[in-house]
């Protein structure tokens, strides 16, 4: 009989192959790992795994899992949009956060998991990092209803060329630490090149609710480059809310997103 060993990396289960610690999270009794495709926080939309173990890494049988993301600012306090976290294989959970803001040298975000271990109320809270995302990828913007919406882009994550989908989510801000997903939006997307003439693209469709909270529509992007994905925000009665249409005299909408591959 032949015995072999494994490296740690080669038993890394498989739910985390391809995702990497954005972040670490600890109290007297448990520690909570978060991973990311990029191993980063960023501005805009996040997926996110999370693994629970007690601190001698075995995994936690934990229960009423949730968290609570809060914006220490200079002079008040905000969340962002949060999910819910679901339960996935080998006892990890997943979920993803919006961030609206990057972490500074005076202002930080601060993330609190709450969950239950046999019984017992478990907190870890700790500081996390947000960098500030090298393209927009999520607008924060008062409609002319008078209020508050965010809308993230969450795909393409590897955009290409030809037609594609595109997935996003659209919340309304009820006070400053809740974030509603909105039903029956339409969110209109016009995609130009600025440094190619302003030019768009054939075959494009617009966001409409598909399943759960998130819209989807496709996105043509005709060739490499830098790309604005200018966007208008429409109510379910065909209100047009925020953003504004692409023409020879207004070359931008005031709210868009940025793709560039």
């Amino acid at each position: 009989m032949l015995l072999t060993s494994c490296s740690k990396d080669e038993i890394t289960p498989a739910p985390l192959k391809d995702l990497r610690l954005a972040a670490t999270l600890q109290n007297t009794e448990h520690k909570v790992a978060l991973y990311t495709p990029t191993g980063t926080l960023e501005t805009g939309y996040n997926a996110v795994t999370l693994k629970i173990t007690d601190l001698n890494g075995q995994a936690a049988e934990t229960a009423a899992l949730a968290w609570a993301p809060l914006m220490h600012m200079l002079s008040k306090s905000h969340g962002c949009p949060a999910s819910a976290l679901t339960p996935a294989e080998n006892g990890l959970f997943r979920g993803h956060l919006v961030f609206q803001m990057a972490s500074n040298d005076s202002e930080y975000w601060e993330l609190a998991l709450n969950f239950s271990v046999n019984g017992s109320a478990q907190t870890v809270k700790g500081r996390i990092h947000v960098e500030e995302s090298a393209h927009r990828r999520v607008q924060s913007f008062q409609g002319t209803d008078g209020k508050r919406y965010i809308t993230a882009l969450a795909e393409p994550a590897a955009p290409k060329v030809g037609t594609q989908p595109i997935k996003a989510l659209i919340y309304q801000m009820e006070n400053m630490t809740t974030f509603s997903p909105v039903s029956g939006y339409r969110l209109k997307i016009d995609p130009r090149m600025p440094g190619m003439g302003n030019h768009t693209s054939p075959n494009n469709t617009d966001l409409k609710q598909d399943t759960g909270e998130w819209y989807e529509g496709a996105l043509s992007l005709s060739m490499t480059g830098y790309w604005k994905i200018n966007l208008q925000l429409e109510s379910p009665e065909g209100v047009l809310l925020k953003g504004e249409p692409v023409t020879d005299a207004h070359q931008a909408s005031s709210i868009f997103f940025e793709i560039e591959f």
